[in-house]
């Protein structure tokens, strides 16, 4: 037995979990027609095979018609989901875990022209300011319909295998009964605090009669909003004391704050450049108030915290959520005593961003989570060893490395600069973004381990990599900043890489022309407000920096508004001429009819990049493949066969941003896609 504060077992009601380890409910936007299908599935069960005592599904699943998912959820309102529901369970109880799901009605958090176009309800018509739909106020026959629907879902889940289900509480239709702030209800499910709670107490009372007692039924709630007039932390501790001694359910799953804006959003689900388990304290002090079981999630990203938390007794289970989407093992590697081998959560947020925007979650620096059916999460060896020559170690550079050695290649990477990193060091310039340098770090460090050799401060000619005597060359060059996009002044610009690396002195009244939309224009735009600047950002689109995502752009706007930076939407700058010591800027628009000059002193572009390429092509007439990639080799997962050049001695392949500019998870996937079948 280990002493390990995080591998002791725990006792919840009948339930033996292995350790102390939890992957909380989350909606990683992997159904099919609502359905936990093979992608779910097999991302499911290997958070389960990596040896988390419970993983939980479904953040989460709706249990009536007029709960329709704002992005791809589960449909636990269907019938047709119980078989899928037992091939996950079945497979996750193999490897070892329990599995939870958690059952949600949205209330007022959706959207009416959504699914069946129903009304949205809530118990009153207050409007959410993240979804927007104004609700109609609930009636006694939607309350009771509702109650039955979630007795039905739970019914369903225990049909399915699951061992419990937790109903999500907070800014849902539980919450939005509780809080003082949206329940304008009389009579018995408005008014006093006891009223407010009815509907939840009524949820768990219709659940448990259909369930029973061999089932763990649990809550995710908030235990404070804080926002003025809500529930505040003394209504908190006392709306968790009822929850327990309703004797109805068999855990606490504490949060605190509120998510009906992008900014408390944020706040309860933290990002990089925010403190690390912000809430964990106050959890702590809802079990001690309670003694009651008390699991808890919020940027507990790394081992140390999450074992701290066992260890002072602050809560019994922790939620490593974000952190096993970056690496699914963490448990069997602190059991095989390779902590240092965990792939560290940067806090990008890249995961939740995007199915905020209607995409899947995939973590920025794993590219086989959510894809474990065509990419491994460990890399097989082959059985021929061959010379792979790498120019370029930024993201994508390292990733080929570090698989190509986990494949039991010989590894040569070259790299013109002093240190790793490529664009990720430039991010990481900003200190709310340092945290994407453990992107590099941690490649770097499983790149010495695997015996990969590096040639820093060497700028790579074709002789010196043909020198190598290679198989297979590699070029992840990346790209340099592209401010080529006016029709007059183009050398009157700097870039946004100018202004973030220090290199170009800010101006005192400065234009931020952005139409990537990503970070870097951004970061541009915060350190030259820091500086003192006067800032304006203009985009031609209409809103800015789309790329950026919203719980991302929530510090930023913090910081930015605060130094009173002007935003400038739908408008195109189209040329800069001198004027003096000054820049005159000739501003139209895409949609037409407007022709504006503004002066400033400085314009900052931030327009992605264009490829560093020359290399390439330079070796691509002496390669074996003249540089094609077969796509239908890739998407297969097979080793590229493609030969064009009877004289090549090598293959050739370019990755990342030396093909054209995408993201820093796009890099790295090209890198594991391609690599693993060398």
């Amino acid at each position: 037995m280990s002493n390990d504060p995080l591998l002791q077992p725990y006792k919840l009601k009948h339930l033996t979990l292995r350790n102390r380890i939890i992957v909380t409910s989350h909606e990683p936007a992997y159904p099919e027609d609502g359905m936990p299908k093979q992608r779910y599935r097999d991302y499911t069960v290997e958070r389960a095979k990596g040896g988390v005592a419970m993983t939980m599904t479904a953040g989460s699943a709706a249990v009536s018609k007029d709960s329709p998912p704002v992005f791809n959820n589960l449909l636990a309102y269907k019938d047709e989901i119980v078989p899928w529901i037992r091939e996950m369970t079945d497979a996750v109880h193999e490897q070892g875990s329990a599995i939870m799901i958690q059952l949600t009605h949205l209330g007022r958090r959706t959207r009416w022209d959504k699914g069946d176009w129903l009304p949205v309800v809530a118990p009153s018509h207050h409007r959410e300011a993240s979804h927007r739909a104004f609700p109609k106020k609930l009636e006694d026959w939607d309350i009771q319909r509702i109650i039955k629907d979630f007795a039905d879902a739970a019914e369903r889940m225990k049909a399915g295998g699951m061992d419990g289900v937790e109903l999500e509480a907070y800014g849902h239709l539980i919450d939005q009964f509780t809080s003082p702030l949206t329940n304008e209800l009389e009579g018995p499910y408005g008014g006093s605090l006891d009223n407010r709670m009815r509907f939840c107490l009524d949820v768990f009372k219709a659940m448990r009669e259909r369930v029973g007692n061999d089932f763990i039924l649990g809550v995710r709630y908030t235990a404070d909003e804080s926002l003025p007039g809500g529930t505040d932390k003394a209504d908190g501790i006392e709306i968790s004391k009822k929850l327990r001694d309703s004797g109805l359910i068999d855990y606490l799953n504490v949060i605190r704050g509120h998510i009906d804006t992008d900014a408390g959003l944020t706040d309860v689900i933290p990002i990089q450049g925010m403190a690390n388990s912000p809430h964990l304290d106050f959890a702590g002090e809802i079990r001690a108030a309670t003694q009651f079981p008390t699991f808890h999630a919020a940027k507990i990203p790394d081992v140390a915290t999450a074992r701290h938390a066992i260890a002072a007794g602050k809560i019994d289970m922790v939620g490593m959520t974000r952190a096993h989407m970056t690496d699914p093992h963490i448990v069997r590697k602190i059991i095989e005593k390779r902590e240092d081998d965990i792939r560290p959560c940067v806090g990008a947020n890249y995961c939740l961003d995007r199915i905020y925007q209607g995409g899947m979650a995939f973590c920025i620096h794993n590219a086989a989570t959510g894809r474990e059916q065509t990419m491994p999460h460990e890399v097989p060896k082959v059985d021929v060893r061959k010379k792979v020559v790498i120019v370029g170690a930024g993201p994508a550079g390292l990733e080929a490395a570090r698989v190509a050695g986990e494949r039991g290649h010989h590894v040569v990477v070259f790299e013109a600069a002093a240190n790793p990193g490529g664009q990720i060091r430039l991010t990481a310039q900003s200190p709310r973004r340092k945290e994407m340098i453990s992107i590099i770090d941690w490649r770097m460090s499983q790149c010495e381990k695997l015996g990969v050799s590096f040639r820093f401060n060497t700028w790579a000619e074709a002789e010196t990599i043909e020198a190598e005597k290679p198989d297979v060359v590699i070029i992840a060059t990346g790209g340099i900043a592209h401010t080529e996009v006016l029709t007059k002044g183009n050398e009157l610009v700097v870039s946004s890489w100018d202004i973030i690396s220090g290199d170009v002195k800010p101006g005192t009244n400065v234009l931020v022309f952005d139409d990537a939309g990503d970070h870097a224009g951004l970061q541009a735009a915060e350190f030259l407000a820091n500086s003192g600047a006067k800032v304006e950002i203009m985009t031609p689109d209409r809103s800015f920096a789309p790329e950026v995502m919203a719980m991302n752009l929530v510090p930023y706007m913090r910081s930015l508004q605060k130094l009173d930076v002007t935003f400038t939407v739908t408008y195109r700058l189209e040329s800069i001429e001198k004027n003096g010591n000054q820049l005159l800027a000739n501003v139209g628009s895409d949609y037409g009819g407007v022709a504006k000059q503004r002066t400033f002193d400085q314009v900052v572009i931030n327009h992605g990049t264009i490829p560093l390429d020359d290399i390439y092509f330079e070796l691509k007439p002496r390669s074996s493949n003249l540089g094609e990639v077969s796509y239908d080799e890739l998407l297969e997962g097979k080793p590229q066969t493609v030969a064009r050049n009877a004289q090549g001695k090598y293959q050739l392949f370019r990755i990342g941003d030396a093909v054209a500019a995408r993201n820093t998870h796009a890099a790295i996937y090209d890198a594991l896609r391609l690599c693993k079948d060398i």
